[in-house]
């Protein structure tokens, strides 16, 4: 299936690792332009590197995220280096275990600002570009939206935001034609997720306890797979999809995993 993303500019937040990362890998496959867009001087040019080796071009804003001014001028470099703005993948975040015992204020609000208010930074600063281009947004976001997860309170927040904003965004832009979709994901590894399992006694044994849970062939959800839906999503294929939450995660968030 020919997605029509050839030379389309796709702003990827987080891009240069996991998740986000192979999303790029996807789109450039697809002849696409992903633009990295992050605080890490050290992974972003490496990405950068990897990718093109790929036979693609890709592109890349330095910021952090968390400050809207920076959220700012990511784009304006974005436009003056490319033009246009096709689409854009917020997906930038870290579960950062801010719970409701031990947090507090600034913890949860902090953690709030690092997993949501960019998403909405993002989306705003890129709106005139998108609404030029009739482009698309995708949202990711983490099955803690709708199951819970424990110790999480202020990701959890988060990821339900995303959801909500992904809905709310999509009744917005009807009228100029923009489609917003959320992947929402479960057990995907990752460096992350390699660091998190990193913190139980036991992290083989732990790692085989949640994979046996995915009803799915017992495994995880590869960046691959997030990165083939997104790319989709992206697309002209999926020119009357808006407002969905679609999860990419082998059935662990919905069906019995007594199973």
């Amino acid at each position: 299936m020919d997605l029509e993303l050839e030379g389309k500019v796709i702003v990827v937040t987080g891009g240069s690792k996991g998740i986000g990362y192979g999303i790029c890998e996807r789109l450039i496959q697809e002849g696409a332009i992903p633009i990295i867009v992050g605080r890490n001087k050290e992974s972003i040019p490496k990405a950068v590197v990897e990718l093109k080796k790929r036979g693609g071009r890709v592109g890349y804003a330095y910021a952090e995220l968390s400050d809207d001014k920076h959220c700012k001028l990511a784009v304006e470099k974005i436009l003056q280096d490319f033009g246009t703005i096709d689409g854009l993948v917020n997906n930038a975040g870290i579960n950062d275990s801010v719970s409701l015992a031990e947090g507090n204020f600034e913890k949860f609000t902090r953690s709030i600002h690092r997993n949501l208010t960019h998403y909405f930074m993002m989306a705003h600063y890129c709106l005139p570009a998108l609404k030029k281009s009739k482009g698309a947004i995708v949202n990711i976001g983490s099955k803690t939206s709708v199951t819970g997860q424990g110790g999480t309170s202020g990701y959890a927040a988060a990821n339900g935001g995303r959801n909500a904003l992904t809905r709310e965004w999509a009744v917005e832009l009807l009228p100029f034609s923009i489609r917003v979709n959320a992947v929402i994901v479960a057990e995907c590894y990752t460096p992350l997720y390699e660091k998190w399992i990193q913190t139980f006694p036991n992290p083989e044994e732990k790692l085989r306890q949640i994979q046996e849970k995915i009803p799915l062939e017992k495994r995880m959800t590869t960046a691959a797979e997030i990165g083939s839906t997104v790319a989709f999503l992206l697309s002209n294929q999926s020119s009357h999809t808006t407002g969905q939450l679609v999860f990419v995660d082998g059935g662990y968030t919905h069906l019995d995993r007594s199973l």
